[in-house]
């Protein structure tokens, strides 16, 4: 029987559990592990999480009022659907705060960002070798994530985290089969040699040469 109290299992206050909630479902958002419009279950999600209502009903708010989510029927949600002149304009903003941040990753580069961007990177390597869509999505976000974390400058990684959550399901589409993940492991090797030239023009041109194909390729296969 799922726990039905408002904390998580370990006792953590509501906040933390509303918090860990909302981080969850953005997480499976930006993975593509919820599409677009589709519609989110509370009596499910209380299940999964094994708390109340009322802390599910509060997360989901929140991503309401980011714009990750969008009010359904019956006072449901369901994830955020965009045309493609909507999707063209959140992939025109992506794209500049994504080389900004490249940009600024390749002139702080420390040797624990390396780490964790090469660390991501073989992440993805190994998720593409064996053709684990869903491991790969994770482990494509945790790059970027990566490389924002790289930038010291958490209010630009906040912003720049925001579009590729937005832009997950839409993106996912675009991984259809195992070639689809190698060439996208791949291409990232390219990116990941700009960034560690530690050349802010060179790194800037290389997320921005990387998120063109990625636009490209994302309306192609919505």
């Amino acid at each position: 029987m799922a726990n039905t109290s408002d904390a998580k299992p370990n006792g953590a206050p509501r906040g933390s559990t509303v918090k860990h909630i909302e981080t969850e479902l953005m997480n499976d958002i930006a993975a593509g592990a919820l599409a677009p419009g589709e519609r989110l279950d509370e009596v499910k999600l209380t299940e999964r999480f094994g708390v109340s209502r009322t802390p599910v009903r509060e997360a989901l708010s929140r991503l309401v009022a980011q714009g990750i989510l969008i009010p359904g029927e019956k006072r449901g949600v369901r994830v955020a659907q965009y045309t493609r002149e909507e999707l063209s304009q959140v992939f025109e903003a992506m794209h500049e705060i994504e080389a900004a941040c490249a940009r600024i990753a390749a002139q702080r580069l420390s040797l624990l960002a390396r780490v964790e961007i090469e660390a991501a990177q073989a992440a993805c390597i190994a998720a593409a070798e064996i053709g684990e869509r869903s491991a790969y999505q994770r482990a494509n976000e945790d790059l970027h994530e990566a490389i924002y974390r790289a930038t010291g400058n958490p209010y630009m990684a906040e912003l720049a985290s925001e579009f590729r959550r937005r832009t997950g399901p839409f993106r996912a589409k675009k991984f259809a089969t195992k070639a689809d993940l190698v060439a996208s492991a791949q291409s990232h090797e390219k990116l990941i040699a700009s960034i560690f030239s530690e050349d802010s023009d060179e790194a800037s041109n290389g997320m921005r040469a990387h998120m063109a194909v990625s636009f490209r390729q994302t309306l192609a296969a919505n």
